[in-house]
């Protein structure tokens, strides 16, 4: 998305509304009106400086490798100095100047009604573009259109009252910069937030976490951070592999950084630390004939399956379980689809009493880390104990 054009449409349009509050301020000798001409001109140098900062934002240079990213923010704290000058100088003028009588005449109130609308549609649409482009310079400053409208109504209010013979103008114009200020301090805060390497939002870890989460050969996810620049994130994360084959395990970092970008927009750069597994279990799985524990001759047909954890230091089944097949009634890819299933339950071995080899279902184990194994035994627990101990002794993997 082009978000530059939006800092030219923001340029243009405090143009326009500083160029209408200056007429009537000028013309009309009205406190809260003057005040927003001021507001205008700030804007539209702040406008400016937004500009520059989505043309260099995005730029990588020798000295910069990570990007300019967090120039935005540094325009968006920028920005909200400038509320806050803006709104010392309007509460200065309402509390200290001398008493003026405003002149209002009916195409000075069309013209500040026209002033108020204009705000109104642009920051409706800004926004939107700011939250899509996730662009905080461009957040800035549709806020800080949004605070207009409470300006520019109550200036519009106050030329009202004047009109009708009630003179509040310098209470006006303190409502003015109250709520100038109230939208200063948000956006220095938001802007403090990334310059000072605040973490991301927990909804976000919390996707990325699952993202990485969902690879076969992910053992765990020990922890997940990040941070972000500008509209970009940088996130790092350490998990541990199933696997200590080093191609295996690139492949599946490759994989994982896929996912988390897909997971979260504006993903700049993610930084896998992953490890083999330091293993003190096995985890094993069968096909049954029943839930006695009777292996089946067929993989794919088989109604259930036994799962069992042996202890790697002794040999010992510390868990067992029979679950029924989810998948006996799929008519296609049957076997591809328990292979899933069965990585999805985290196991490590799976073994049947048919060679599968040229199939989908030791593929797609094979691909996650998983053996299978060809078996002799009769029955699941015969299985258990012939486990070869020989697996036992503590491993980077299956390889």
């Amino acid at each position: 998305m082009n978000v530059e054009r939006w800092g030219w449409y923001s340029i243009a349009v405090n143009v326009t509304l500083g160029a209408i509050n200056l007429l009537v301020g000028t013309l009309s000798n009205s406190l809260p009106v003057a005040a927003e001409a001021v507001h205008n001109l700030i804007d539209l140098l702040t406008a400016i400086a937004v500009l520059i900062g989505l043309r260099l934002s995005s730029r990588k240079t020798r000295e910069f490798p990570y990007g300019l990213y967090k120039l935005e923010n540094v325009i968006a704290v920028g920005l909200s100095i400038s509320i806050f000058v803006t709104a010392w100088e309007i509460a200065r003028d309402a509390l200290f100047s001398p008493a003026q009588e405003a002149t209002v005449d009916g195409w000075m109130l069309a013209s500040i009604l026209v002033a108020l609308i204009i705000p109104v549609v642009f920051s409706h649409y800004e926004l939107q573009a700011a939250e899509k482009a996730n662009s905080p310079a461009l957040r800035a400053d549709a806020r800080e259109y949004r605070a207009h409208i409470l300006t520019t109504g109550v200036a519009l209010a106050s030329l009202v009252g004047q009109r009708l013979g009630f003179a509040f103008d310098r209470a006006a114009a303190v409502v003015i910069a109250a709520a100038i200020v109230k939208t200063g301090w948000d956006l220095l805060r938001d802007g403090m937030k990334v310059l000072l390497d605040a973490s991301l939002p927990p909804d976000a870890l919390q996707a990325i976490t699952e993202a990485l989460e969902s690879e076969p050969l992910v053992s765990q996810v020990r922890w997940v951070t990040g941070r972000n620049a500008g509209r970009f994130r940088f996130v790092e994360a350490e998990v541990t592999l199933r696997t200590g084959d080093l191609t295996r395990a690139e492949t599946a970092t490759r994989r994982m950084e896929t996912a988390a970008r897909e997971s979260v927009p504006y993903l700049d750069r993610i930084v896998i630390h992953a490890e083999p597994v330091k293993r003190t279990q096995l985890r094993i799985a069968a096909p049954l004939e029943d839930r006695g524990g009777k292996l089946a001759d067929h993989f794919g047909d088989a109604p259930f399956f036994g799962l069992a954890t042996v202890s790697l230091e002794d040999g010992i089944v510390t868990q067992q379980t029979v679950m029924a097949n989810p998948h006996t009634r799929e008519e296609k890819a049957k076997g591809i689809r328990i292979a899933e299933w069965l990585v999805s339950q985290k196991v490590d071995q799976v073994y049947a009493r048919e060679k599968l080899t040229g199939k989908g279902p030791p593929y797609v184990l094979g691909s996650a880390g998983v053996d299978m194994l060809v078996t002799g035994a009769a029955d699941f627990d015969e299985l258990c104990e012939t486990v070869p101990a020989s697996i036992a002794g503590p491993q980077d993997g299956k390889e």
